[in-house]
C-alpha cells in the first residue's frame, strides 16, 4: 500500500490549501464572533469543484474519490473546521441525489448543488430519535402524486439558509424498512424552521430545527424506492463521517501548528518552551496521533471507494479514533499556549468548541463503537 499523494492529489490537496489561506483563514475568527454563515465564501469553494467532490462529472460534478475528498475537506478544516463541515454536509446531500436518484432528478437537483449556488441539508435526527434514527417519527402520508409531511427535524446544519433538505420521513409501519428519502425544497409550502441554536461551536453555520407541517411533497421527488430511505440515509452517513474525522484533522492540525510556533516564540525560565523536554514529549505524541489518524483516515477512505466488505466498519473506526485523537490534540495545543490559549484572539479555543461536536454527530462514538462491536461479532459466529 502506497501512502505517496499522486501528483494530481497533491494538487488537489494544495488548491484547497491556497483557497482555505486567502478566502477562509483570515475570517474565521470574525465569522465566530458574528455567527456569520459565509454563504459567498462557499460558493467560491464550489466554483472550485468543492461542492460535489465525489458527483459524477457527467452531470457537472468533480467526479473524484474519498480520499480525495479527505484531502480537501481537511485542507479546508485548517482555516474553519465550522464551514468545512457545512461543505462536507453539503457534498454528502449531493451525492446522495446522485447515488440513489433516476436521471431526472440529477438533472433536476444537481446542476445547482454542484456550483453551490443551491444549498443542501441532511435531515436524519428528530428530538426523539438521534443515535435511534430507526425510531424517527416524521411522518409521510401519500395523497395521489403527492406526499404530506409532517414532523420535526433536529439539530440540522444549515437550515434556514439552505435551498435543498434531503428529509429522511416514515412511508410505511415502524422501523428501519418503513423510512424514505424525499428532496424537499426550502419553498415547499408548510415547511419552516426554529430559531438559531446557542451553541458551544460551529458559531459559523447555523443550526436549526426543520418543521414541515403538512408539506406537500410531490413523489417525483423521492429518492428510490419506499422503504429504502434507511439504507440510503446510512451510506451517506459512511462517507459524512470520513469528512467529518477529516475536519477534526484539519483543525487538530492548525491547532498544532499554532502551539508549535507559539512554543518557539514564548519564554520561561530563561529558555523558549521548546528546550523543555516534557513539552517536547507533548509535541512529539501530537504529531504522531496527528499522522496515524491521517494514515487511518486514508486506509478508510480507499476502503469505501473500493466498496470493500468492511468499509462501513472502517469508517465508523476513522470516525472515532480520529475525532477522539484529534480533539485530544487540540486541547493540549490549548494547554501548551497556558492562559493565551484561553483568549479567542489566539484562534485556539475556537478550534477546541468547533472540534467537540465531531465526537456526537454523524453518529455518537459511542454508536460507531456499537457498529464496529457488531462488525467483530458477526464476523467471529
Amino acid at each position: 500500500m502506497d501512502f505517496t499523494l499522486t501528483e494530481e492529489q497533491a494538487a488537489i490537496r494544495q488548491m484547497a490549501q491556497d483557497f482555505t489561506r486567502e478566502e477562509i483563514a483570515p475570517f474565521a475568527l470574525e465569522w465566530d464572533r458574528e455567527k456569520h454563515f459565509p454563504v459567498e465564501t462557499i460558493r467560491n469553494a464550489g466554483a472550485l469543484g468543492m461542492g460535489a467532490i465525489y458527483v459524477r462529472d457527467d452531470i457537472g460534478g468533480t467526479g473524484l474519490g474519498r480520499v480525495e475528498s479527505a484531502l480537501i475537506i481537511e485542507a479546508l478544516a485548517s482555516g474553519c473546521p465550522a464551514v468545512a463541515s457545512y461543505i462536507s454536509i453539503h457534498n454528502m446531500c449531493a451525492w446522495m441525489i446522485d447515488r440513489f436518484g433516476n436521471q431526472q432528478q440529477r438533472e433536476q437537483w444537481l446542476p445547482g448543488l454542484v456550483t453551490m449556488e443551491r444549498l443542501a441539508s441532511y435531515c436524519l435526527t428528530e428530538p426523539g430519535s438521534g443515535s435511534d434514527a430507526a425510531a424517527l417519527k416524521t411522518r409521510a402520508v401519500r395523497e395521489g402524486d403527492h406526499y404530506v409531511v409532517s414532523g420535526q427535524k433536529q439539530f440540522i446544519s444549515g437550515a434556514g439558509a439552505s435551498d435543498v433538505y434531503v428529509v429522511m420521513v416514515r412511508t410505511g409501519d415502524d422501523g428501519s424498512k418503513g423510512i424514505s428519502t424525499l428532496v424537499v425544497p426550502a419553498d415547499t409550502p408548510g415547511l419552516s424552521f426554529g430559531a438559531d441554536e446557542r451553541k458551544m461551536g460551529w458559531h459559523a453555520q447555523p443550526t436549526r430545527a426543520v418543521i414541515l407541517d403538512g408539506a406537500r411533497v410531490p413523489v417525483a421527488n423521492r429518492l428510490g424506492e419506499e422503504g429504502d430511505g434507511f439504507k440510503i440515509a446510512m451510506a451517506g452517513l459512511d462517507g459524512g463521517r470520513l469528512n467529518i474525522a477529516a475536519a477534526s484533522l484539519g483543525g487538530a492540525q492548525s491547532a498544532f501548528d499554532k502551539a508549535l510556533a507559539y512554543m518557539g516564540e514564548r519564554r520561561a525560565f530563561g529558555q523558549p518552551l521548546t528546550a523543555f523536554q516534557a513539552l517536547q514529549f507533548s509535541l512529539a505524541d501530537m504529531a504522531g496521533n496527528l499522522e496515524m489518524c491521517r494514515t487511518f483516515l486514508w486506509r478508510a477512505a480507499a476502503a469505501l471507494d473500493a466498496k470493500a466488505h468492511d468499509a462501513t466498519t472502517l469508517c465508523a473506526m476513522a470516525k472515532r479514533l480520529v475525532t477522539d485523537r484529534c480533539y485530544e490534540v487540540a486541547n493540549n495545543a490549548l494547554q501548551l499556549h497556558g492562559g493565551y490559549g484561553y483568549l479567542a484572539e489566539y484562534g485556539i479555543e475556537k478550534i477546541v468548541r468547533d472540534l467537540r461536536v465531531h465526537q456526537i454527530l454523524e453518529g455518537t462514538n459511542e454508536i460507531m463503537n456499537v457498529i464496529i462491536a457488531r462488525s467483530l461479532i458477526g464476523r467471529a459466529s
